[in-house]
Order: structure tokens, then C-alpha cells, then sequence
């Protein structure tokens, strides 16, 4: 299962991983279809570390599940913050998922055990993330340059109903 992420420096394709979280795979992929990622800001944006987006009104203090209200955590020892490139949930505490997500751009270990991580970038990784990473931030980690997320197309939707 895949999506590519639209954005206004290229397209990243990323793998979910729908068997190892369903539930956050879940929430992502019913986001997605909804057309709630489109036009949001990547809002924090900390070279080495993190590009981080998914919150409607971009300020990185909002967002909504699904479900209308946080869910919990789907860690799994398997799915590290081990390279650049890896999807994983922002929260601000143990089971407060909502909209929020972030892709690395290098090893993270120190999250392990505290995001969920649900998918690795399969294709952009060396353009589209190099890109967005080189974006000039201001002291607070936002882009000076918006960088949207256009749209996101999903390739072969298994939660969608036929």
C-alpha cells in the first residue's frame, strides 16, 4: 500500500504500513481520501531531524482524527526511527494521535517507543526531502518559504469501500 504526498518541491511516494498499525494506517489513509491534507503547511521543518504537517490550520497545534478525538499509540519494536525517510505520528503524549505526521530526515532513535511509525518514503527521498529540507526556517523551525501539501494520491486504497 502506497500514496504519494503532492507538494509544492516535488512528490514523495510512501509506503503505509497497513498490517503493522491498522489503526493508524487507517486514520492516514481515511485523511487522505478525504482531502484533509490538501493545502496544509508542513509547519516545522528542523534539518537533520524532522519535516512535520498534517494540521489544517497550520500553526502545529491542531488536527483531528477520524474518529474525532486522539488514539492511541501502535508502537511495534519492528518499526524504528532508523533512517532517513521513515512516517511516523507527532503527539504531545502517549495516545494523543490525530492528524499530525512527520518524515525524518535522518535516524531519530530517541522516538522509538514514543511515535508510532507507519511508513518509509519509497520514491522523492534524494529530491523531494532533500529539497524540503533545504528550505530556510525562521527561529521557531517554520519554512520562510510555505511548502504545501498539493494533494495525495492514493495507489490501491484497500479501506475504501467499493
Amino acid at each position: 500500500m502506497s500514496v504519494t504526498v503532492h507538494t509544492d518541491l516535488g512528490d514523495l511516494k510512501i509506503e503505509i504500513f497497513c498490517e503493522s498499525v491498522p489503526k493508524t494506517a487507517e486514520n492516514f489513509l481515511a485523511l487522505c481520501a478525504s482531502s484533509y491534507y490538501d493545502n496544509c503547511l508542513f509547519h516545522r521543518n528542523i534539518a537533520s531531524f524532522i519535516v512535520q504537517g498534517g494540521d489544517p490550520s497550520g500553526k502545529g497545534k491542531g488536527g483531528q482524527s477520524i474518529w474525532g478525538a486522539d488514539f492511541e499509540d501502535e508502537i511495534r519494536p519492528t518499526l524504528r526511527h532508523n533512517a532517513r525517510g521513515i512516517v511516523s505520528m507527532a503527539n504531545r503524549a502517549p495516545g494523543t494521535n490525530n492528524s499530525q505526521w512527520f518524515i525524518t530526515y535522518g535516524p531519530a532513535p530517541h522516538l522509538d517507543g514514543k511515535n508510532t511509525v507507519f511508513g518509509r518514503v519509497l520514491e522523492g527521498i534524494d529530491t523531494t526531502l532533500d529539497a524540503m529540507e533545504a528550505v530556510e526556517v525562521d527561529k521557531k523551525y517554520r519554512p520562510k518559504e510555505p511548502i504545501h501539501i498539493k494533494g495525495v494520491t492514493i495507489h490501491a486504497n484497500p479501506i475504501a469501500v467499493a
